[in-house]
């Protein structure tokens, strides 16, 4: 078989031959890179199911991060065509390398500060965390970029690694089974203060929400200081993770509210007093 005239037409056109040999490159890249995902896809699911963890999930997203950066990498270092283009594009070309670094710094802080969270654990999966701007919600998920929090109903928020990993963080059920919250309720300043500190009590007990602190009892009721408007109490309030934290939110202020009132105890709250003068001062018209 004459292959001579197939050897002419591609030395002719080297640049379809490059362009053809790049394709292929893809192909195979894309089709490796689908095969190696979805295996480990089914080997972390076994793994994950084990072990919950929020590193184990930070190391499930590394792991698939690294097969499609090695997957383009190759693409690019194996074809003439992106080799060559590389090289060009960045030889003697100090402002675009800085640049690309600078528009790569994001990326390489989050996934510095993914690990740091992955490693030293201030919250896991499950874990209810409350940030000091006032964000919160139920860690659900982190990647390499982020750390994806469940809010109310189908609300998703996504703070990057970075941001959370600068933050204050308020775990509401770190390294127990059981979640908290710390509940401020204000009464009159003639209230009697053993009687409000009962009732606020058995409002808590109450409530199908609430559970015993370290199975034992109710945390109690404390008179934590004097405001403006009256006194103020505080108690903290353990609860399954079962229950979503706005709907014990919701059904402790419900019922302390309602037992308070049913107690005849003074629910304190900011007022104006206004004097009109109805006589004219001197020099002023009637």
């Amino acid at each position: 078989m004459d292959l001579t005239g197939v050897k002419n037409f591609f030395d002719k056109h080297q640049t379809l031959t490059a362009w053809g040999k790049l394709g292929l490159l893809i192909v195979i890249a894309v089709v490796v890179c689908f095969i190696l995902l979805k295996l480990e896809r089914k080997l972390a699911a076994k793994w994950l199911a084990k072990h919950s963890g929020i590193n184990a999930r930070f190391t499930d997203r590394i792991i698939r991060f690294v097969i499609i950066f090695i997957a383009t990498m190759w693409v690019i270092m194996s074809s003439e065509i992106t080799r060559d283009f590389g090289a060009s594009l960045f030889q003697g070309t100090a402002v675009l390398a800085a640049i690309a670094g600078f528009a790569a710094k994001p990326v390489l802080s989050d996934m510095f500060c993914g690990f740091m969270i992955s490693a030293t654990k201030p919250f896991n999966i499950g874990d209810r965390i409350e940030l000091d701007d006032g964000t919160a919600g139920v860690v659900k998920d982190i990647t390499i970029r982020h750390v994806v929090l469940q809010g109310i109903d189908t609300l998703k928020i996504i703070i990057p690694n970075s941001e959370i990993n600068s933050r204050r963080i308020t775990n509401l059920s770190h390294q127990t089974t059981t979640r908290s919250i710390h509940f401020r309720f204000q009464v009159g300043l003639a209230s009697n203060v053993s009687l409000a500190k009962e009732v606020i009590k058995t409002a808590v007990s109450e409530s199908p929400c609430s559970v015993p602190r370290s199975g034992e009892e109710y945390s109690p009721v404390y008179f934590m200081k004097y405001t403006n408007d009256g006194l103020e109490m505080g108690t903290t309030v353990y609860y399954e993770p079962t229950y979503p934290t706005e709907v014990v939110r919701d059904d402790i202020n419900c019922r302390v509210n309602r037992a308070l009132n049913a107690a005849k105890i003074e629910i304190p709250y900011s007022y104006t007093n206004v004097i009109m003068n109805p006589d004219p001062m001197p020099g002023e018209e009637a």
